[in-house]
């Protein structure tokens, strides 16, 4: 059974204040007329010592941004450039959010806690600061089938009703406001990297590479691996390490993060910032979630090859400490880093013991093969062979009747017929009930749900690139 979130005392750290000077911006929330909460993940506020705040303090915190003891005196927006759709935009940085606070959790990590529609900032250009409600419940659903499904993501923490208008192309409006609150493992991005490389700050690109390192340790560099002890090449082979299995793990998900640019990716391998997200219907390599991805860049096919190249970029950066021989090096390794994430990961929400990477990949290849051919969707398939059940004549259930289940995969759950979903349509009637009625049964018995699949799946892999 995947276990909770490991509580802890309430232990502050605002380590970002060394670098802070050149890092962001301090900045003020927005004065929102109106504080309804929607959503507490106090799950998750038990691990980093929030969960006794009563609703009236978790808003004072959360809706107005007073402090938290001994954290930040005042919000930070950060600084960052990326590339846009391979476009390379100097012009960005946290536009309608901030970094609030930052804290360890009960397993040692330094998590922070960030903002999304909390108001304008000198980064947002021409937009107001703010996020729709619709928009706060796509991240809450996106976040917690990704969380049950055993990707390495950002929490939705918070989300706080906030009584404005507001005017959107891509939705019905006027449409309702909110703030939210993500809780992650860092907000530092490959965009931060670039935006020292534009402005040439070396040292501060220094500082920055030993913040990471101290902050998100993980695993050295292979033995035989080029420079291996420069600070520089130990943090490329870590983020590689990292955003391999990411990507790995959002295929095993069906998952489509629609928009993987260089500064929606985070160096300590979290998934964040979600937007225009879908789950697939069913498997479709072409499949795109965003609507103005009309040339496919970000479709679910190409999430690798996007996030390798994202990489690619860290590497241009670091080429200012760095000589390119052992930074092309890391680079190296994402290939086979990433089908091993794949075969173990794959494996895992199958519910099968793993038969070695060659085994496996097959297995993988045949069910793809099985989907295509059938129209199932990808969550119906792993549903239904769980544990490698049902097992038939094709290619697929061939290959599957010769694994051996994993301990905890005969349970009832398995056997309801279909499994919570997040697609599209599922999305739409949920807000539906929230947008027509205010009715919020459906999406918080959706959670329930969600976390339920989550608890019959298990313990998911250890995120690849950190220490253990």
């Amino acid at each position: 059974m995947q276990t909770e979130p490991q509580a802890s005392a309430y232990k502050p750290e605002p380590r970002i204040g060394k670098i802070s000077s050149w890092l962001g911006d301090e900045v003020d929330a927005a004065s929102f007329p109106r504080h309804e909460l929607r959503f507490r993940n106090d799950r998750w506020a038990a691990a980093i010592g929030l969960a006794d705040l009563d609703n009236a303090q978790w808003i004072e915190h959360f809706g107005r941004f007073a402090p938290l003891a001994n954290n930040l005196p005042r919000p930070l927006a950060l600084r960052y450039h990326g590339h846009q759709f391979r476009h390379y935009n100097p012009d960005i940085g946290d536009g309608r959010g901030f970094l609030f606070a930052q804290m360890r959790d009960g397993e040692g990590r330094l998590l922070d806690l960030g903002t999304k529609g909390s108001g304008q900032t000198p980064y947002s250009r021409d937009g107001d600061g703010r996020l729709t409600l619709k928009g706060a419940m796509r991240e809450i659903l996106a976040t917690e089938m990704l969380e049950a499904l055993g990707v390495y993501t950002s929490k939705t923490f918070s989300v706080i009703e906030t009584g404005e208008s507001l005017w959107r192309g891509d939705e019905p409006s006027p449409t309702r406001s909110a703030v939210l609150l993500r809780l992650s493992h860092g907000h530092i991005r490959i965009g931060t990297f670039q935006r020292l490389l534009a402005f040439e700050e070396r040292e501060h690109m220094e500082a920055l590479v030993a913040y990471c390192l101290e902050t998100y340790p993980g695993s050295n560099p292979p033995e035989d691996a080029p420079g291996r002890d420069e600070p520089a090449v130990i943090l490329m082979h870590q983020v590689v390490e990292r955003l391999a299995d990411t990507a790995a793990a959002w295929m095993v998900a069906g998952f489509v993060h629609g928009v993987l640019n260089t500064d929606n990716m985070n160096i300590s391998g979290e998934s964040f910032d979600y937007g225009p997200w879908r789950w697939l219907p069913q498997w479709n390599p072409r499949f795109t979630a965003a609507y103005f991805d009309q040339g496919g860049l970000y479709a679910f096919g190409r999430q690798p090859e996007a996030v390798l190249w994202n990489c690619g970029q860290l590497a241009v950066a670091l080429r200012m400490l760095a000589e390119t021989e052992p930074l092309v090096a890391a680079l190296n390794r994402f290939a086979p880093l990433y089908q091993e994430a794949m075969a173990r990961r794959f494996a895992w929400r199958l519910g099968v013991e793993p038969q070695g990477l060659e085994a496996d990949t097959r297995l993988i290849q045949a069910a793809e093969n099985r989907m295509v051919e059938t129209g199932l969707p990808p969550e119906q398939l792993f549903y239904d062979h769980r544990g490698g059940r049902a097992a038939d004549d094709s290619d697929f259930g061939r290959i599957l009747s010769g694994y051996t289940p994993a301990a905890g995969t005969d349970d009832p759950f398995w056997a309801r017929g279909t499994p919570p979903s997040t697609l599209i349509d599922e999305v739409e009637r949920i807000w539906s009930h929230i947008d027509r009625d205010d009715d919020w049964g459906p999406l918080h018995a959706r959670i329930e749900e969600i976390r339920e699949l989550g608890r019959q799946l298990g313990t998911p892999p250890i995120p690849a690139g950190h220490d253990d």
